[in-house]
């Protein structure tokens, strides 16, 4: 994203950062997911995981009617935050509790995702603070001081990849759902106004870049929020078919200006950006105001699933005689961890020395691996 592009810069912003960034954002009180026990079985699950798990079996099953009536009530329920419509939509489709087996279900609550601790050195004393939800923030605070420090100008972008954490209480299906996961995300600061076509385009964009990793188009598919974040003016989803069904790898998200307008509201200083451009209608400067964000964010460990479950392929080498398979990766070039082999075809007549003289020139700008054991076929297939 940085390398491609000369108008987004990177960031490493901090993990903890102060408590009020995060009443700022909304995560406080706002960050929360519906959650509903199972009184046998003692299993706390999300309400809105159960239906969609329904949802996947009514689709799987050809019921698509069904489906869409489901993901429909679902949408409602969640969009007006209706708790109990939530709990009347499980009681109705019968779904029971994967291991008790029994629908004896309490009522459905919210729960807030976020990790707290304490920070200070008397016990007493000490402030609460969180692990980030997200990498977002420390690039909205930080936000100004890049674009002085770097002379940008409208529209530009802030990109990070790291560690954010969340009080998941189901982490489920391997490393789809985790407690502490790695992200990459990317702030792109548009003109007010404009918000849309930005929108447009880095949707597009995005997807472009996930079919340029080899994967083909039908495993892939948008899905457009109904239920929208309350930062955000509109929202899509990039979705992948994994075994267990579509899931979304990548958020493209306009979040309006509400996270500078935030942070500027709890500060007390200014988040505006000067812009010098002329404004065509007006004949003047555009001035100070505060810019519209269009977001995208990457769950990087589910990227690397998908990029294995692409990858992965069992050849069928079965004779008359016996059954057998060989497991192949097959990694997209770009994605390939080694560029390079070199395989010198004897260990004399000073093959191996020419061999790893290559491999030492080569070995400055890619990744290369060297082998001489062996028949040049196996070293072949092991690569």
């Amino acid at each position: 994203m940085v390398q491609m592009h000369d108008n987004i810069v990177g960031i490493d912003a901090a993990i903890f950062m102060h408590p009020t960034t995060w009443k700022a954002s909304g995560h406080v009180d706002g960050f929360s997911d519906p959650m509903i026990d199972n009184k046998d079985s003692k299993k706390r699950y999300r309400a809105d995981q159960l239906l969609e798990d329904k949802i996947a079996k009514y689709e799987a099953d050809g019921k698509t009617d069904k489906a869409a009536a489901l993901q429909t009530a679902m949408d409602d329920a969640l969009k007006a935050e209706d708790l109990p419509r939530l709990k009347e939509l499980i009681e109705e489709q019968e779904i029971a509790c994967p291991v008790s087996g029994t629908r004896n279900w309490t009522d459905v609550r919210q729960f807030n995702l976020m990790f707290s601790t304490q920070m200070g050195a008397v016990a007493g004393d000490a402030d609460v603070v969180y692990l980030r939800p997200e990498t977002a923030q420390g690039i909205f605070v930080n936000y100004l001081n890049v674009q002085k420090s770097g002379r940008m100008k409208i529209p530009f972008g802030i990109a990070q990849i790291g560690k954010a954490f969340r009080n998941e209480v189901i982490a489920r299906q391997f490393i789809i759902r985790m407690r502490e996961f790695e992200q990459m995300e990317m702030q792109y600061f548009v003109r007010p106004g404009t918000q849309k076509e930005w929108f447009n385009q880095w949707k597009e964009a995005r997807l472009k870049w996930h079919l340029a990793l080899g994967t083909a188009p039908a495993k892939y598919r948008f899905h457009e929020h109904t239920k929208l974040a309350h930062y955000a003016d509109a929202a899509y989803d990039i979705e992948f078919e994994f075994p267990f069904g579509f899931k979304e790898v990548e958020g493209i998200h306009s979040r309006t200006d509400f996270d500078l307008s935030q942070h500027q509201k709890f500060s007390n200083k200014k988040m505006q950006y000067f812009d010098p451009e002329i404004n065509p209608d007006t004949n003047q400067p555009y001035g100070n105001y505060i810019p519209y964000v269009i977001e995208t964010s990457i769950g990087l460990d589910r990227l690397f699933l998908l990029t294995m479950i692409n990858a992965y392929e069992e050849e069928d080498l079965s004779t008359e005689d016996k059954q057998d398979s060989r497991t192949v990766l097959r990694l997209h070039p770009c994605l390939a961890p080694v560029k390079a082999a070199i395989f010198p075809l004897t260990k004399k007549d000073g093959l191996p020395e020419k061999a790893r003289e290559i491999m030492d020139k080569l070995k400055l700008d890619y990744n290369i691996q060297y082998e001489e054991k062996d028949a040049i076929g196996k070293r072949y297939r092991r690569q």
